[in-house]
């Protein structure tokens, strides 16, 4: 029988949970790093993804302008355009009401957030079936790093094009996807020829694939920088590769060096399989502008609740909780508390959220409220709360709420306080 090689720096790392088909592999274990240079990385990108999969599930839909993001008579924003929306200018984080004026005849859905992730983990399988080297971005898109896979799967094109195929064959959605040497590379290539595109970057015309390429496409190039750059004369990469490192870091920093490499097509960052969430957060725009103190402790209250159920999902604990408050002018303000424990329960990220409402001032009205956890932690040090009563018996009363969460549904029990007043 034909044996197969497996190529990599970390043997226990490349096979920990790697499908079955590996372990009929004879192993080769190369010395030393795999460096950036052999890197082969590829960036898969959904294709509008949030309304593609609406479409797929509701074959009516197909064809049509579709906006998931909810109701146009909300105060939300647009979180995915279908491509025939986006014909009209609609893109994300378009507020609702804007995307049913360029297009009323859109249909306009709620987000479905539970079929959105259900879906990313089918998509994710597939991934895991070519490396463990997978980082995920969002839902929607990913970094796969192949350089150990191409004697078992082909070269990095090869495995790119049957990612595609069988997203394609088994979820009837289409990726855009990119192939390169390194990931902002890849990154870039997968934006080129959305939708449904492959852009595979030789490594040997590097320069030449980036040059004729606009500044706003490379990293950390946002409007302000763009204007700078402009301002210089300053609008393709070729361009940009005519200022000297010192200069660049003189005009902006530690950007500038940054740029420096990137129009020069080097990033040396690995994919990171095993990357852990920063942060957790939740926020709402209100229908109506909020004043009253008592209302918006409540919309904490419902977010805390959220927000901490998210923890214990991924068996985390937080220790810094942050409140962001949005007033009617669009004027955003924050403030963070760093708790003297560990927590994922609901009353710890309650309470901490209500004290910092109360340095805010709500002389003007509100529009958006939102709790972050910060500095999360897989680790445990609780301790006695102020009036003596023990984390545990706050924690096993929460173990059994999720419980009857996880076998009847989100709403199947809920705070007094949250319960919508019914109409008379």
């Amino acid at each position: 029988m034909l044996k197969k090689f497996w190529i990599g720096k970390d043997l226990n790392k490349y096979f920990a949970g790697f499908p079955a088909k590996a372990n009929e592999c004879t192993v080769i274990k190369l010395s030393g790093d795999i460096g950036m240079e052999t890197r082969k990385i590829i960036h898969v990108d959904m294709d509008a993804f949030y309304a593609a999969v609406e479409q797929r599930d509701r074959p009516e839909l197909k064809g049509r302008p579709v906006v998931v993001g909810g109701s146009p008579q909300s105060r939300g924003v647009v979180s995915t355009a279908s491509y025939e929306a986006r014909k009209f200018g609609i893109h994300s984080a378009m507020p609702l009401a804007e995307a049913y004026r360029r297009c009323p005849s859109a249909v306009f859905l709620p987000v479905d957030g539970a079929k959105y992730k259900a879906v990313s983990k089918q998509i994710h399988k597939i991934f895991t079936g070519y490396t463990p080297l997978v980082e995920p971005l969002s839902l929607d898109e990913a970094f796969l790093d192949v350089s150990g896979s191409t004697l078992l799967f082909g070269s990095a094109p090869s495995i790119a094009r049957e990612i595609k195929a069988r997203i394609a064959a088994e979820l009837d959605l289409t990726a855009s996807v990119g192939v390169a040497g390194n990931k902002f590379l890849a990154k870039l290539a997968s934006d080129l020829r959305k939708p449904n595109g492959i852009v595979i970057v030789d490594p040997d015309r590097v320069q030449e694939f980036l040059d004729p390429l606009s500044v706003e496409r490379v990293w950390g190039v946002g409007i302000k920088t763009a204007q700078r750059l402009h301002g210089l004369n300053i609008k393709t990469v070729r361009d940009l590769r005519s200022l000297e490192e010192e200069r660049l870091a003189g005009l902006f920093g530690s950007l500038g060096s940054q740029l420096y490499l990137l129009a020069r097509g080097i990033d040396d960052r690995p994919v990171e399989s095993g990357r852990e969430a920063k942060s957790i957060g939740r926020e709402i725009t209100f229908d109506a502008d909020i004043r009253e103190r008592q209302a918006l402790e409540t919309i904490l209250l419902k977010l805390a609740v959220s927000v901490a159920r998210r923890l214990r999902q991924e068996a985390l604990k937080a220790r810094t909780v942050s409140l962001k408050i949005r007033y009617h002018d669009f004027r955003t303000v924050t403030r963070a508390r760093t708790l003297a424990a560990l927590t994922d329960l609901d009353q710890d990220i309650y309470q901490a959220a209500c004290d910092l409402l109360r340095e805010i001032s709500l002389r003007d009205p509100v529009r958006l409220a939102g709790i972050s956890l910060h500095n999360l932690s897989d680790q445990d040090d609780a301790q006695l709360s102020l009036f003596g009563e023990r984390s545990e018996e706050k924690e096993r009363l929460t173990r059994a709420i999720d419980a009857v969460k996880d076998k009847f549904g989100e709403g199947s029990i809920t705070r007094a306080r949250l319960l919508e007043p019914k109409d008379k």
